[in-house]
């Protein structure tokens, strides 16, 4: 320094909030444990148990009841207009949805489309619970004005008035009733039949495995080499984040990543829309329902009904819908399709506003953006590009 020179200091204070923005990340993931191991085995398609009975469908799993319900779902004559079947909002080549907030058939339906593949391992059915069985809830779309707008008797006139339809119903069940002179038990049974056909076709619907269980597979293996090969280091650390710090198994878990349970996670309203009360009505209408497991219509003599002897209900379930399962995901969002990218869903978990209605369950994540980047990366590994969910789709 030259004499005569003054030396200057210069002090950078950094704030503790651009700390915690800019904190360290390692360059790679560590090794998974042993522990961490066996939590992956568990999202893995391949621990799926076997499909278990429908002990009030008996011909759940009947090949032929199968296709005739194959046929049924894609049947636009199953409609007021002649226009919408099944599968007008469950589209196999969206993985059994239709890419919509709102469902739109004979009008314009309440909620969002859920996806169906796998939903045969389900005790409840749709958002908010309100049927028991997959063949209970394949006959209330038949009756809503919005969806396919007919009665049960109508439903049944197409099967009698069809050759093929009524040959195929009558060597399943027996002779249809005569439509003149039936009682309403007669009709109803027959009714039901539709539904439990149709129900036969969905269980054969089932997610496909992914770029997730591929990786799982080579986790379980050790194959490091492949490991790095399906999965980037960002993907791998949001499955971390995802079975760790975010805790998103606490309800996405097993292999189905659902816990066919109702939470209520404060989601926004739809646009011009009540707050929706879900759970706390759907268990009402169950307990109601005519073709519930515990009906004369169910097949099992015993009306064993675990779930509903065992059910919740009450006030702590508003605003509470059933955790949809992640696989094959497909945007919109939520019971109302309110939430447009993954994205936004993320944020509206990191953020865990206070509920419209009832009481928010989740907490604040208080997760970075990078994390919450890594979480939405690995969740694109849980669908299958240009592919829904595999099950016998031929239109005819």
């Amino acid at each position: 320094m030259r004499p005569g020179s003054r030396k200057i200091v210069v002090v950078i204070l950094v704030s503790a909030s651009l700390v915690g923005a800019c904190q360290w990340w390692p360059s790679s993931p560590p090794a998974w444990t042993e522990e961490e191991i066996g939590v992956l085995r568990s999202l893995w398609l391949v621990s799926l148990p076997e499909l278990p009975p429908d002990p009030s469908n008996a011909v759940a799993d009947n090949p032929l009841a199968a296709e005739f319900g194959r046929m049924l779902f894609f049947d636009t004559r199953l409609s007021a207009n002649g226009a919408v079947s099944c599968a007008t909002c469950h589209q196999p080549e969206r993985g059994f949805t239709d890419g919509l907030q709102k469902a739109q058939a004979m009008g314009t339906t309440l909620r969002h489309t859920p996806g169906i593949a796998g939903m045969a391992y389900s005790p409840w059915q749709f958002w908010d619970g309100r049927r028991d069985s997959q063949w209970s809830q394949a006959l209330a779309p038949l009756e809503d004005a919005n969806e396919h707008g007919m009665t049960g008797e109508q439903v049944v006139a197409v099967i009698a008035e069809n050759d093929e339809y009524r040959s195929r119903y009558e060597s399943l069940f027996g002779a249809l009733p005569d439509l003149a002179g039936a009682n309403s038990a007669a009709l109803n049974t027959a009714f039901a039949n539709v539904g439990k056909s149709i129900a036969a076709f969905e269980r054969t619907i089932m997610p496909t495995t992914t770029r997730f269980d591929e990786y799982v597979a080579a986790v379980v293996s050790g194959d490091t080499e492949r490991q790095r090969q399906l999965f980037t280091d960002d993907e791998v650390w949001g499955l971390r984040l995802f079975t760790g710090k975010a805790n998103c198994t606490q309800c996405h878990n097993g292999p189905l990543l659902t816990n066919f349970e109702f939470h209520n996670t404060g989601v926004i309203s739809f646009p011009g829309d009540v707050p929706d009360k879900a759970r706390a009505t759907g268990v009402v209408e169950v307990l109601a329902s005519e073709f519930n497991c515990r009906s004369q219509y169910s097949d099992d003599p015993l009306h064993r009904c675990a779930e509903l002897e065992f059910v919740r209900t009450g006030a702590g379930l508003i605003g509470a819908f059933k955790t949809p399962s992640l696989r094959n995901l497909a945007a919109p969002f939520m019971h109302k399709g309110q939430l447009a990218t993954l994205a936004d869903v993320l944020k509206h978990y990191n953020d865990a506003p206070d509920a419209m209605i009832g009481h928010n369950e989740a907490k604040p994540l208080g997760l970075g953006s990078r994390e919450l980047r890594q979480i939405e990366a690995f969740l694109a590994t849980l669908s299958v590009a240009g592919a829904g969910p595999s099950a016998t789709i031929t239109e005819e």
